[in-house]
């Protein structure tokens, strides 16, 4: 059996897959099984990777009798023959080096997941990476600005995740956050690796109409960590908002969306809102200058 399962949700990815595909090809620890889960496409997506199986017998192709891409994690996962379950969506990049320094890390006995650092890019290249935290990944830590960022970034031993009864398939964003607030608050112990291994693929667009649904599925998160034992404090909340107020900098959110959130990252606590003084700072401060500024400006501002 393969120490690795890969689990590549795609839904019509057909511009991206290929590129995907290769970044896993590439990697130097090589015992691994990538399971490619279809989830409705009407592009090229299925074919491309019949495609790969073609090439490579470690690709394997599925179809997801589900919708969405936590019933199609969640049926990919559960069929998976790997000691360890990765996950990569297909529009992300994995460095060459991610599953061997990976795989060094689960062989301490009491590693349950393994995360890195992120490389956001878009279509001029990379534009900011995020930070791992010290020591083992906290429920009040995923609460303020979560360091995972996203699943192309998260590695879990198959027990742990069978354990977690896997995604909440209701859930239309945040599901990651839940299911890392479930499986943390149980106990599973996530380490960070203070390496870049992922690229992450951003957008300029989306933010704003997805506002509601993001809402709502944090509530449903702090719900769980609630229920856990763990309901959020005024810090956390004041990074969290903090952390939109920058996303919405680097979009095309209206301004004042970024301004209402800082002024509410800092009414929450000011002190959390500033634990980074100079990103709080610089993020208070565009964000009253928001209204005002070019868009591309902001963008550039708020690129690293």
């Amino acid at each position: 059996m393969p120490y690795f399962s890969i689990v590549i949700p795609c839904f019509n990815a057909a511009e991206t897959l290929n590129d995907t595909l290769d970044s896993i090809a590439s990697q130097t620890f090589v015992d691994w099984e990538a399971l490619i889960i279809d989830d409705g496409s009407t592009d090229a997506t299925w074919a491309l990777a019949v495609a790969r199986t073609a090439k490579d017998s470690r690709f394997k192709v599925m179809r997801n009798p589900g919708q969405g891409p936590s019933s199609a994690r969640n049926h990919a996962a559960m069929r998976s023959r790997g000691k360890v379950i990765a996950f990569c969506d297909a529009d992300d990049l994995w460095y060459p080096q991610k599953l061997a320094l990976m795989h060094q890390t689960f062989a301490r006995p009491d590693v349950d997941g393994v995360y890195a650092r992120v490389a956001f890019f878009d279509g001029k290249g990379s534009r900011s990476t995020s930070q791992v935290c010290d020591g083992p990944l906290s429920v009040q830590t995923l609460l303020g600005e979560n360091p995972v960022c996203t699943m192309s970034n998260v590695a879990v031993t198959r027990r742990t995740f069978i354990e977690s009864g896997g995604f909440d398939v209701t859930m239309v964003h945040n599901e990651d956050l839940e299911w890392l607030i479930r499986v943390t608050g149980s106990g599973g112990r996530f380490l960070g690796l203070d390496e870049i291994l992922v690229h992450y693929r951003t957008s300029p667009t989306g933010l704003s109409a997805n506002l509601d649904a993001m809402r709502i599925g944090r509530e449903t998160a702090l719900a769980t960590a609630a229920r856990m034992g763990f309901p959020v404090d005024r810090r956390s909340e004041a990074i969290h908002l903090r952390y939109i107020a920058r996303r919405a900098l680097r979009t095309d959110a209206p301004p004042l969306q970024s301004l209402r959130m800082a002024l509410a990252g800092v009414a929450t606590s000011p002190v959390g809102f500033f634990t980074d003084i100079k990103r709080g700072g610089l993020t208070f401060l565009a964000a009253l200058a928001a209204p005002i500024m070019p868009r591309r400006l902001r963008r550039s501002l708020f690129s690293n």
